[in-house]
């Protein structure tokens, strides 16, 4: 595609700031200029011209943390304390999961997530399956993203196999769209032994597949107060220290390490992640519906740590809308440190969009700038809600909705337009869901009667 995105408040999450009455030119998968409307037009007089009049142009938001897959359980098991919610809930109704009600369930959050602006997502799930899974639906729909298969100590060679598979089937795919990376789900889940071989499995993957960019290390860490005493009593090893502190003597932290959630931090911790470059995910709904507590996001920004980030998965969010996420990450640091310029809208935004590339090693996205690849979003500013306009960013923050999101282009590919999907049909995809949903239903049924 040739084509000029013209007339709205371009928001460049870089060095060129925010343009009024600007434009973005896009040849192929890449941008090319950045600049004044009026002199980006007669520069590219015959390329194709979108109008965002009265429109904010921004980098399309990056989901740092996510189970896209669970799109399929949102709703199930609401309001139980996290332990209780895994256990008995989540966990037992996981296991009749196949591999197409996981494809299924991800289809569904990604076409919430592209219709609300977001056009890259980081999950965390089981690769249960080589053709039905998180991967093809990222790829079937138009989205980026990087998937990972999630591991556990109970199932060392399950998880050994389905890495090995998700690597080399899915690492680069889609154009490039699909990165993978390895994913202990958390220090209380995965023993100490087993943790350092995933470390080492993931250096390996980077030399073997590293030229189609970097496979991560994701992980859930410090979410509750209780983490150091889960994992004494998992594996009887102190923590005592810290989490983080915990997993640096182990040596598998790491700028490669994407931390998501990072709660219950000691002053250790913060300065052990500064040490290492350690990427935090921050995931505020989800943490605050589980009471789960509120991540010292600005003293993690104050120590130069790169913070981005996620919704967390569709049954312990509800929603994969990343403009709520945003809000009431302003919010809760603002409420808890009482201080009202805590926290403001751009670095909201910057989280939500360049940090979010940085999080994940993905130099190419995240930033409206010319080289960089044509994720772009155009959000309809000419709204009640968004109306007087004084500030764009900080409109987008404080008042702005996933449905107020007209335009979405992944790779310089229209996959929103007019805040319609245009590469799958929204009816049959929701029809799947609901299909899925009674079936995984009758299966957990039959088997506990």
């Amino acid at each position: 595609m040739e084509a000029i995105i013209a007339g709205g408040t371009v928001i460049t999450m870089g060095q060129g700031g925010s343009i009024r009455e600007g434009a973005v030119v896009i040849e192929g998968d890449r941008i090319v200029a950045v600049g004044k409307a009026r002199e980006l037009k007669a520069k590219f007089p015959r390329y194709e011209r979108i109008d965002a009049s009265g429109c904010a142009i921004l980098p399309g938001l990056i989901n740092a943390h996510q189970h896209i897959s669970m799109g399929l359980l949102r709703g199930y098991a609401d309001d139980y304390p996290l332990k209780e919610w895994l256990e008995e809930h989540i966990w037992p109704l996981e296991a009749k999961m196949k591999g197409y009600d996981m494809y299924v369930g991800s289809l569904l959050t990604c076409a919430e997530s592209l219709l609300g602006g977001v056009t890259t997502v980081n999950t965390m799930y089981h690769y249960a399956h080589p053709e039905w899974n998180e991967a093809k639906a990222i790829a079937d729909i138009g989205m980026r993203g990087v998937v990972g298969h999630v591991c556990f100590s109970w199932r060392k060679e399950q998880d050994r196999k389905a890495l090995e598979d998700l690597v080399r089937r899915w690492h680069g795919a889609a154009g490039g769209r699909i990165r993978v990376s390895v994913d202990p789900h958390a220090p209380y889940t995965v023993d100490p032994d087993y943790m350092v071989e995933l470390r080492q499995l993931a250096n390996l993957y980077n030399e073997r597949y590293g030229d189609k960019g970097r496979i991560t290390f994701h992980i859930h860490v410090a979410e509750t107060g209780d983490e150091p005493e889960k994992i004494k009593e998992a594996f009887g090893v102190s923590a005592d220290k810290g989490v983080l502190a915990y997993l640096d003597e182990l040596g598998v932290l790491g700028p490669d390490v994407v931390a998501a959630h990072c709660v219950f931090l000691s002053d250790l911790d913060i300065e052990v992640m500064a040490k290492r470059d350690v990427k935090v995910v921050h995931n505020p709904v989800s943490n605050m519906k589980l009471a789960s507590g509120v991540s010292p996001v600005v003293d993690l920004l104050a120590a130069g740590i790169t913070v981005a980030l996620g919704t967390d998965g569709p049954s312990s969010n509800n929603t994969a809308d990343m403009f709520e996420t945003m809000k009431f990450a302003a919010l809760l640091q603002k409420v808890v440190l009482g201080d009202p310029t805590a926290l403001p809208a751009h670095a909201v935004l910057q989280m939500a969009t360049i940090n979010g590339a940085r999080a994940l090693l993905w130099d190419e996205i995240g930033a409206l700038k010319p080289g960089k690849k044509a994720d772009i979003i155009v959000v309809d500013m000419k709204k009640p809600h968004l109306r007087p306009l004084y500030s764009v960013e900080s409109h987008l923050v404080y008042a702005a909705r996933c449905s107020d999101v007209k335009i979405v282009m992944v790779d310089g590919e229209l996959v929103v337009e007019d805040g319609e999907l245009k590469t799958m049909r929204l009816e049959d995809i929701i029809e799947m869901a609901e299909k899925a949903k009674e079936d995984l239903l009758s299966r957990l049924e039959s088997e506990g009667s």
